[in-house]
């Protein structure tokens, strides 16, 4: 008889059955195992199922004795009696608990706290820059405010010069919150992975200078009441000027720091190879990333990897025909027998003229795709060219028909662009650059030439090379998160021979920092008068 428990536990068969319902018994739990498995692998599921819990007067598990405890007569004897192949018929039952996780809901759980986590990280520093702002801009207020309120009948009148300090500090406190606008309360341009170290130095200094002129207020005047309302304003005003300076000091270390070059930057593309040099100034290499993703957006052309695939597809089609001897292999006994010298030869020698060959059907394949590219391009501007000048014959005709027959632009587009279509869809798809460009954007770049009044030339500018990433919409950027690899700390500062990598989905860019070297100019003084001669003329001639 089997003995099937409910979550997990053993079935076996004793052999004293006969031979036939052993098979038959096989066969079906064979079946349970198989059907067991494919339910684990639609499920998908993380399952925990406590064991069952023996009691303490028989510690047995479903029915079988546990570990280390001593068995019935009776069992013992069914094992003894069991034949060699008892492990075959092991089955294992598990089920599937009611508070089951699926593997999705795992994955979108994780990428939703770290979703939440980006978004604090990205406002976390401005909002901390606009708390830091409110109290500097707001503790010269208190401090005037406090004594008018606390002991206004004890405090000494504010003479004029008193009121002028308060034209003073209302001004300075004006330039301090426009200037604080202008340089800490812009739009962010981009999500670093660590603080900046220069931000974080001047807050914290922001926030000792404020504490400490808040705790000699505190001290000094709160504490005693001082009824000198002159000296009172005259302190407010020492702290306005406290922060102006800190003010400058930021501009200094975050805006005029950088802008002198120190560093020439070397960006390499991995996936074709496309290079491009710049100049940068002392930064941290986490600024350096945003300073090159930046200008790579800018300068590189867009990334294109079905036109490299292509090129490798026709390389490894032509390269997988060949095949290698190894004439001096130790296995090779023909390399060893003199009379198969010429045999050995020959096979090198075939060998060598497969390769040539497959060789030369690259090259000419080659060949012939740029041949394809400069027939579809020469169509193309045909047909571009006479849908143009299509145009021009319009708008000539419009300036003598009625107001009401005179074509929109956008309809005007729309006209002349299936006379074009073929041979620039034809074009776009031999240069593997049909997924740069939808029809919307052709039309309307049409249009946008045609309001401008723009040659042929100007509008097949755009198709006819690749431009640089950020003339195509962000959808077709194919990079809009970017990894930092670096080993050295990304808020330490670059210098010479630094290295670290740029990485996205499908490609990464690998950096190089090089320092300028010093140049040493020296002057020249060149005499004037060096450069006077005289031309001697003979009076006689020869006639």
């Amino acid at each position: 008889m089997d003995t099937e428990s409910t979550h997990s536990g053993y079935s076996y068969h004793s052999s004293r059955s006969g031979r036939s319902n052993r098979h038959g018994d096989r066969n079906r739990e064979r079946h349970k195992v198989s059907s067991s498995k494919d339910s684990s692998r639609s499920e998908r599921s993380v399952v925990i199922n406590p064991p069952d819990t023996p009691s303490q007067e028989s510690p047995v598990h479903n029915g079988e004795p546990l570990p280390g405890e001593p068995a019935p007569a009776a069992d013992l004897e069914e094992d003894e009696a069991q034949d060699d192949n008892w492990g075959e018929t092991t089955t294992a039952v598990t089920g599937t608990s009611e508070l089951s996780v699926s593997q999705e809901e795992v994955v979108g759980l994780g990428k939703g706290i770290q979703d939440r986590t980006q978004g604090f990280r990205r406002y976390l520093p401005l909002a901390v820059g606009l708390c830091v702002g409110l109290l500097v801009l707001a503790t010269p207020l208190v401090f005037l405010l406090l004594p008018a309120v606390m002991w206004p009948d004890r405090l000494q009148a504010c003479g004029s010069a008193c009121e002028g300090l308060f034209l003073s500090i209302s001004f300075k406190l004006l330039i301090l919150l426009v200037a604080i606008w202008a340089l800490f309360l812009r739009p962010g341009r981009a999500s670093l992975p660590r603080m900046c170290v220069y931000r974080a130095f001047l807050s914290t200094l922001t926030l000792l200078l404020t504490m400490s002129y808040w705790l000699f207020y505190g001290v000094r005047i709160l504490d005693a009441q001082d009824e000198d309302y002159h000296g009172i304003v005259q302190f407010a005003v020492s702290l306005v000027d406290s922060q102006l300076f800190v003010h400058y000091l930021a501009v200094v270390l975050l805006e005029l720091r950088q802008l002198q070059p120190c560093y020439s930057v070397s960006v390499i593309r991995s996936t074709d190879g496309e290079t491009r040099h710049y100049n940068i100034g002392q930064l941290s290499i986490q600024r350096a990333c945003l300073s090159i993703l930046e200008y790579y957006y800018r300068d590189f052309p867009l990334h294109n990897p079905a036109l490299l695939s292509a090129s490798k597809h026709r390389a490894a089609k032509h390269l997988a025909g060949l095949k290698v001897y190894n004439v001096d292999a130790p296995g090779n006994t023909a390399g060893a027998q003199p009379g198969n010298g010429n045999q050995s030869r020959a096979m090198v020698t075939a060998a060598a003229k497969r390769k040539d060959s497959a060789h030369n059907e690259l090259y000419y394949e080659e060949a012939d795709y740029e041949r394809r590219v400069r027939k579809r391009r020469a169509r193309l501007v045909v047909a571009v060219e006479e849908a143009f000048t299509h145009v021009r014959r319009m708008k000539k005709e419009d300036e003598r028909a009625a107001p009401s027959d005179i074509m929109d632009v956008r309809e005007a587009a729309l006209a002349i662009f299936p006379s074009m279509a073929r041979a620039l869809q034809k074009y776009l798809r031999t240069t593997r650059r049909q997924h740069c460009h939808s029809m919307e954007s052709i039309q309307k770049h049409l249009a946008f030439c045609l309001v401008n009044n723009m040659s042929p030339k100007a509008f097949l500018e755009a198709y006819l090379a690749p431009g640089p990433t950020l003339q195509y919409g962000p959808e077709r950027w194919m990079a809009d998160q970017w990894t930092l690899i670096s080993e050295a700390s990304v808020t330490s500062g670059v210098k010479e021979g630094t290295e670290f990598l740029l990485r996205c989905l499908d490609f990464s860019l690998a950096v190089t920092i090089r320092g300028i070297p010093y140049i040493r100019l020296t002057e020249e003084y060149v005499d004037p008068k060096s450069h006077k001669f005289i031309l001697l003329l003979q009076s006689e001639t020869s006639v």
